[in-house]
């Protein structure tokens, strides 16, 4: 019996540990997943309660301690200790919920992270201890409940580890990061030569940053941010990490989710010219109205020095009208000839081989241009950074010749062969912009196509698609054309075996993991 117990306890223990620790892991990447934002976090965990939080093992383990607990007033301690525990092992035996083989964007163990797993970790382990160390007093075999019930209470209470250890940590972030902005303040202070280049709006302004670095790089030493650096800490670690003395040109994006944000953001780095994409339905969830979000994302025109040009899409009303909140000298851009516009462009066309189109700026020069990016925006987004380039002293001829040198971005609006099939990879955080957008390059790519439209939409994830299900029906797409999986890798097999050479497929915004649940 003895040995019995030790071997069934040893098992408890690693099945149960090893799914406690695989919870608290998984909740860490959510609240990584929701930048570390307590607001957003809880709300997560309020639309995942059932599905996510609490498990039916969670109810199952305490059927087990309730029964185990009742039956030693009638059975032998010892053999209920042993049922005990090899229920619980078959109980907790899996933790496929949470695994990360296939998360889409891995948990990265920062030193935020790293600085966050420490406290919530410990918080995790102290009901474990507890329950084993009064166990350990009262004896086995009874005690061997109130160490499973240990146990349960760390597993069943992961969420609330990684939220108690966010708070333990927040005064001790909240000083870091005072640290890291006046370190960037300071370096951008002793910086007067620096040209600061600052880009915000809804959309595009990742895709905005890489054309105008490259483009840029015809005549300056250019440092953009990588990635999506668009909040306060992103352009501390930018400035503080990545900005040599050789640089000339910093090209930075500016994201906001809140009221306050581009004063916070710009007084890290203020701009010393803006530049504008557009204003779209982005975070009305926390801004309220796409005026609100303009009224926000506005202030950094107003944050740029009156001899800082902004630069905007006049196609975009509430950009437009932007112009009459700065002092600066204002570019105006368009893809649709709109008689303001310094810069223009004309004649767009797409093919397999990219997108080419006509730039006309602000002298009346025309030149042709041919870039691999894909898609209406993009040409916009090659607009806004011709007219930032030309404020710099760029020819325009300087900047189609570096066009041709641009490559997509991975996932957004990406061209791919795979075989005979051509791929459109624009899974990255879709918006309507770029999926209206990606849908018109179909619509051009060859005479098949333009003729059908598309022949099937692949849905992942019933309840997470049900907008888009509604909003195929009322635009009278047929039902029979409509397929919705579980998973990518469903739908990705289900395409394996209907493709056929010649066929174009769009993949259009990949959720992250945090939706996709």
């Amino acid at each position: 019996m003895t040995t019995a117990l030790l071997l069934l306890g040893v098992l408890a223990t690693l099945f149960a540990g090893w799914r406690a620790g695989r919870r608290v892991r998984f909740f860490l990447h959510i609240f990584q997943l929701e930048t570390y934002k307590f607001d957003r976090y809880g709300r997560w965990l309020a639309d995942h309660v059932a599905s996510t939080i609490v498990r039916p093992s969670h109810g199952a383990g305490a059927a087990v301690l309730l029964l185990g607990g009742l039956a030693t007033a009638v059975v032998d301690p010892a053999w209920v200790a042993l049922a005990a525990l090899l229920a619980w092992t078959v109980t907790f035996i899996s933790s496929r919920r949470y695994r990360s083989d296939q998360e889409k964007k891995p948990l990265s163990f920062t030193a935020r992270m790293t600085r966050l797993a420490i406290p919530t970790g410990v918080l995790a382990l102290a009901p474990i201890a507890t329950g084993g160390l009064y166990g350990w007093t009262i004896g086995a075999p009874t005690g061997v409940l109130w160490y499973l019930g240990g146990f349960l209470v760390a597993d069943l209470g992961a969420p609330l580890w990684v939220a108690l250890g966010a708070g333990l940590m927040h005064p001790v972030e909240t000083a870091i990061q005072k640290g890291f902005k006046r370190q960037a303040r300071r370096r951008l202070h002793a910086r007067p030569d620096l040209t600061v280049v600052g880009i915000t709006g809804s959309y595009g302004k990742t895709s905005t940053k890489f054309i105008l670095a490259e483009l840029l790089r015809q005549k300056y030493n250019v440092y953009a941010t990588p990635s999506s650096y668009n909040t306060p800490m992103g352009l501390c670690l930018a400035v503080n990490e990545h900005l040599k003395p050789e640089h000339q040109v910093l090209v930075l994006e500016y994201g906001i989710r809140y009221p306050g944000d581009m004063d916070a953001l710009c007084d890290i780095a203020e701009p010393d010219m803006a530049v504008m994409t557009t204003v779209g339905v982005a975070h009305l969830e926390t801004m309220g109205t796409q005026d609100n979000i303009a009224a926000e994302k506005g202030t950094l025109v107003e944050r740029t020095p009156s001899d800082g040009p902004a630069i905007l899409n006049v196609d975009d009303d509430r950009v437009a009208a932007m112009a009459e909140r700065t002092q600066e000298p204002v570019w105006r851009v368009s893809t649709e000839a709109h008689p303001d516009a310094d810069v223009t462009a004309a004649n767009i066309r797409y093919d397999t081989s990219g997108t080419s189109f006509d730039v006309t700026d602000d002298t009346g020069t025309t030149t042709s241009f041919q870039t691999q990016l894909l898609g209406r925006h993009n040409v916009l987004n090659v607009l806004l950074s011709v007219a930032v380039g030309r404020s710099m002293g760029l020819r325009l001829r300087q900047m189609a010749h570096a066009a041709r040198r641009l490559e997509p971005i991975e996932h957004r609006l990406q061209l791919r062969e795979r075989g005979d099939v051509t791929i459109i990879d624009d899974a990255f955080n879709s918006n309507p912009v770029g999926a209206r957008n990606a849908v018109e390059i179909l619509s051009e790519m060859g005479q098949f196509i333009a003729q059908h439209d598309l022949d099937l939409v692949a849905l992942i994830g019933d309840d997470q698609t049900a907008p888009i299900q509604a909003g195929l029906s009322a635009a009278q797409f047929p039902d029979e054309r409509i397929e919705v999986f579980s998973s990518l890798s469903d739908a990705q097999t289900f395409l394996k075996q209907r493709l056929e050479p010649g066929d174009v497929v769009l993949y259009e915004n990949d959720l992250p993991d945090q939706y996709s649940m």
